[in-house]
Order: C-alpha cells, then sequence, then structure tokens
C-alpha cells in the first residue's frame, strides 16, 4: 500500500532500547507516540469530568471505537520507510496488531469471567455485550495492550542487553524477576488508575489492588516475553499463520493457568451466589453443561 512516510524508524539500531528490525522499531515508537491519545480521552476527559454520566450503549461503544482506530488507520496512511513497498501483510504493524487482537478478544471473551468468579469484579455501565462482556471493554483492552506489551518489549530487550555478558542461569533468572514486577505493577496500576470509574466494580477494591494484581499479572507473565520473540531478530521473519497460532499458545497457557487458581485457590473474596461459577469446571460452561 502507499502513503504518505512518517518518521519514528530513524532511531539508531544499535540503541540498547529500540529493536535491530526497522519495522518493529517504528511500530514502537509509533504506539508509544500513539498513547497519550485515548489515555487523555479516556481518563483524562471522559472520567473526570464524569461525562459518562449520560453515556448509554452507544456513546461508550463510539468511546472506544474512537481511542482504538488510530493504531489501526494511522499506519495505513502514514507508512514508515521500512515498509515502504512491502505487502500490508509483511508489516511489523500487522502482525503486532493481529497478536494483540487475539490476546484481547481471548482475554474479554473467556478471562473476564473469571474475575466475575474469583476476584468480584462487575460491569455495571450500559454496554452492548458478547458473553456479557461489554463491546467497550474488548476494544479499550487492545489500546490497553498495546501499550503494556510495547514497554514490556522496550526494557526487556534493555535489560538483556545490559546483562548479556553475565553467566545464562543469571540471566534468565533476572529477566524472569523483571518479568513478573513488571507483570505486577502494570496489573495494580490499571486497576488503580480506573478507581475513579464507578461502574467497573469489585466486592473488595482493597483485595483487588493486593491479591487480585497477581492474578492479573499471570496474563503478562506470559505473554511479555512471548510478545517480544516475534521478529526480535531481523533474519527471523513471521507470517501471519505463526503470529496467530503463537498468541493463540499464549492465551491457552494464560487458560490454564487461571483456571488452576480457580480450581485451587479460589476467590480471593467471599463472591456473591450470583457471580459465583453454578459448578466447578470452566466458568464461562452453562449449566446444562454439566448435566449429560
Amino acid at each position: 500500500m502507499g502513503g504518505k512516510r512518517s518518521g519514528p524508524a530513524r532511531s539508531s539500531s544499535s540503541s540498547m532500547w529500540l529493536a535491530q528490525n526497522p519495522s518493529k522499531r517504528w511500530t514502537e515508537l509509533f504506539f508509544l507516540i500513539y498513547t497519550p491519545f485515548w489515555l487523555i480521552l479516556c481518563l483524562g476527559i471522559v472520567v473526570p469530568l464524569k461525562l459518562y454520566e449520560d453515556f448509554k450503549e452507544l456513546e461508550y461503544f463510539i468511546l472506544a471505537f474512537v481511542s482504538v482506530a488510530p493504531s489501526f488507520l494511522i499506519p495505513l496512511v502514514f507508512v514508515c520507510k521500512a515498509d515502504e513497498g512491502i505487502p500490508l501483510k509483511d508489516r511489523y504493524w500487522v502482525k503486532a496488531s493481529l497478536w494483540i487482537v487475539i490476546f484481547s478478544y481471548v482475554g474479554n471473551y473467556f478471562w473476564t469471567h473469571y474475575f466475575f468468579t474469583v476476584l468480584g469484579a462487575a460491569y455495571t455501565f450500559p454496554s452492548w455485550r458478547m458473553n456479557n462482556v461489554p463491546h467497550t471493554t474488548f476494544l479499550l483492552a487492545h489500546c490497553c495492550f498495546l501499550l503494556y506489551h510495547v514497554v514490556s518489549n522496550l526494557t526487556l530487550r534493555r535489560l538483556r542487553n545490559s546483562i548479556s555478558h553475565l553467566p545464562p542461569k543469571l540471566r534468565w533468572l533476572l529477566e524472569a524477576a523483571w518479568i513478573f514486577t513488571l507483570a505486577y505493577f502494570i496489573a495494580f496500576l490499571e486497576t488503580f488508575a480506573i478507581s475513579n470509574f464507578p461502574y467497573y466494580e469489585f466486592v473488595d477494591r482493597d483485595a483487588m489492588y493486593k491479591v487480585g494484581s497477581l492474578f492479573y499479572a499471570i496474563y503478562f507473565i506470559v505473554s511479555f516475553p512471548m510478545f517480544l520473540r516475534m521478529e526480535e531478530k531481523p533474519v527471523d521473519k513471521w507470517d501471519l499463520p505463526r503470529v496467530a497460532v503463537d498468541a493463540l499458545g499464549a492465551c491457552m497457557l494464560i487458560t490454564i493457568l487461571l483456571d488452576l487458581w480457580r480450581l485451587y485457590l479460589g476467590p480471593i473474596i467471599p463472591v456473591p451466589e450470583t457471580k459465583q461459577c453454578l459448578q466447578s469446571g470452566l466458568p464461562w460452561f452453562p449449566e446444562h453443561a454439566y448435566n449429560q
């Protein structure tokens, strides 16, 4: 595809923070530059001014759509130098977007129900829904997850470059410690950042901050290192089927870990009967699924 040329990919490939792959480098910088747009719109305007009090299903959907659309539209128009003349399917931003689309979809459609059954969460704002999850959160999650995974890429890359001289086992331990720390910090920060929005409720918000953030961090403990792998080596090109399989593999591992928590640790607080699983098993299955 044609389009105007943009400039974020001009950083040196020798940077300890940025990717060697120029298309990946441009994409990560673009997603960072784009982030203030949706953050200011949602958390700097709509929430502080309480505009949401007048929102219905359509307004919530428009807010989410306007927030996420630039992440797809801008790279189509402002094509970085590294992507000029390259088919759309081979551009890194398309691959990264596909990975996060799958991750966001699975996270909302399936894992949100663990927030209901394990963490005592509830969405109470008016919204069109799929599987009892607001369409709004499907879209806004994409914005959030783009930011989180770019931050992870940058910091993990910086760490790897800094400790490359250390023994392999020590490098592994340091990376694991950083992934855990960053995952927990982001999970906590997101929960805290939206605490002024009254229609995302928790039975016990303090327990959600402390323990629920650890549950949420499971998402990123798995996804951060897996997302970084994608075309981190310039010679290792990924096609879209490989991207999709990788994202689905990450999602399956996270689902297993979340369900093990549900089965063996249980809810972090006493959850009302209406929020608990009907029977043991996967929380999104209706009761008749067990009555064979």
